[in-house]
């Protein structure tokens, strides 16, 4: 029966382990699962080859991050090498191993034979369970520290490492692009309601939205409105002859009087109307040179807007490059193929790039 090593990887260093020729782990038993349990007789089954702890948190970040991309760095090599046999009796032992890729790795670089199978991922849990018992170099509580420590590490290293932290930025600034449209079209209706009360043949004259609140916040009461303001109406709507329309309609407007209250709340509604309409434009303009910086072909392609919705709906700019055509051609409209499936009619054409 040829032997068997365990590769165990823990916060605290490398350990490999020996299994012992005992009769309680020829098959899969009760007895056995209780032995793993008890580390008195999960050690007659066992036993401790070499360890080699790491010497800096910086040094079992490193390690820990080679193991989840399954390479082989020259640490582990080293441990390898001189812990197991020779090369010589290479074929008549077996590496344990609990990643796949990482057992890959060694296989070939190291020509040692490795496997993950249900008895070693077996005894590797009840190495795990009982290792601090086996490193008699350890305090207790070390383990639990340098688990805790390296999981800080580990998970700020991976978010810092995110290869779509670019697209984060597109994913975002479209989402609120979209909501900023919605409030901006709610709070518009909400302005020239409130402000129709007064001077309603105004929404007939002016159908910009971010327009109409300027003119509500420069007008106010429409009795003061006379000629010597055609001026400023000229520069707000940037038409003679919408100006004259609009001195006009007030003095022979059909609206109600209007109290001095009423028309500060309306001219600090106006103002927020504004505002946001001016923010949205400056963040159109951010995601138009965040579209020609990440993905300069989408934004030529289909425009920057439908692009980033895009690269929003499938998750980041590698996903959507992987997608087949006929899943491109459909993104957006999932509900509707759903229902067309379901119901089996007419599946749908187009989704979101139908707006390009």
């Amino acid at each position: 029966m040829s032997q068997l090593f365990l590769l165990y990887e823990s916060a605290a260093g490398y350990a490999l382990f020996e299994k012992l020729q005992s009769e309680e782990i020829v098959e899969q038993t009760d007895a056995f699962q209780q032995s793993i349990q008890d580390f008195g007789r999960f050690s007659r089954i066992v036993k401790l080859v070499s360890f080699l702890a790491f010497n800096s948190a910086e040094n079992a970040l490193s390690n820990i991050n080679d193991v989840s991309e399954g390479v082989l760095n020259d640490t582990l090599r080293g441990l390898l090498t001189t812990s197991l046999p020779s090369k010589k009796k290479s074929g008549k032992f077996t590496l344990g191993v609990s990643e796949e890729k990482l057992g890959s790795a060694i296989q070939e670089e190291l020509s040692i034979k490795c496997e993950r199978s249900t008895l070693t991922q077996e005894l590797i849990r009840g190495v795990r369970l009982h290792f601090a018992a086996f490193i008699k170099e350890l305090k207790e509580g070390d383990v639990a520290k340098a688990q805790l420590g390296l999981a800080h590490s580990y998970s700020r290293a991976k978010v810092k490492f995110n290869v779509h932290r670019v697209d984060n930025m597109i994913i975002q600034s479209i989402n609120i692009l979209d909501q900023l449209d919605k409030d901006l079209n709610t709070f518009s209706m909400r302005c020239r309601e409130w402000y129709s009360w007064h001077f309603p043949e105004l929404q007939k004259i002016i159908s910009d939205h971010t327009m109409f609140a300027q003119l509500c916040k420069f007008i106010q009461d429409k009795s003061q409105l006379t000629e010597e303001h055609l001026p400023q109406l000229e520069e707000i709507t940037g038409d003679p002859d919408k100006a004259r329309e609009i001195v006009n309609a007030a003095s022979s407007s059909m609206g109600t009087d209007i109290s001095e209250l009423d028309l500060v709340n309306i001219h600090q509604f106006a103002d927020r109307v504004i505002e946001l309409s001016k923010y949205r434009t400056k963040l159109h303009a951010y995601l138009q040179k965040k579209m020609h910086d990440v993905a300069p072909n989408l934004s030529a392609l289909i425009g920057e807007q439908v692009g980033a919705r895009l690269i929003a709906h499938a998750g980041s700019l590698t996903n959507l490059a992987k997608y087949p055509a006929s899943t491109i051609q459909i993104l957006g409209a999932e509900k509707a193929l759903f229902i067309a499936l379901k119901t089996r009619g007419n599946t749908p054409k187009y989704g979101l790039i139908f707006h390009s």
